[in-house]
């Protein structure tokens, strides 16, 4: 069974539509350490759900990851990643961080105690109520 992250992105940058319209893309642009190194721990298979940060902040909709970690080709610094991601469907129901923080079962989840850090794993109890928050 795959792992689960929650991939962090600017609607106003790239947008879950954006990824919809694209069907695929590379999930690029990390440079936090903590980050890079959830990111270097992907596989391909692993589930995601794409959160939008800025004024929605909000779960939105749902991805896979299609390749294993590779070096970013923009070929800027060494240390930085890449993974490739393909779109899955929108969530019926968008689930806000203000629901998420209000339960208790998130406490210890990545976007309530690192709200800065834009790759956050997803335990699997997590991952279930998250999805049945969503209407998934």
């Amino acid at each position: 069974m795959g792992r689960h992250w929650i991939l962090k992105t600017e609607p106003s940058e790239y947008a879950f539509s954006d990824l919809v319209r694209d069907g695929r893309t590379r999930w690029e642009g990390i440079s936090n350490a903590v980050a890079l190194k959830h990111l270097r721990s992907m596989l391909e298979g692993d589930d995601a759900l794409i959160y939008h940060t800025g004024k929605e902040k909000s779960l939105i909709g749902l991805a896979r990851v299609v390749s294993a970690p590779y070096p970013d080709p923009s070929g800027k610094d060494p240390r930085l990643v890449v993974v490739d991601i393909q779109a899955g469907k929108a969530l019926p129901r968008q689930v806000s961080l203000a629901e998420i923080k209000a339960d208790p079962a998130f406490q210890d989840l990545g976007l309530v105690r690192l709200p800065r850090l834009s790759v956050v794993p997803v335990g699997p109890e997590q991952w279930t109520r998250l999805l049945k928050m969503a209407g998934v």
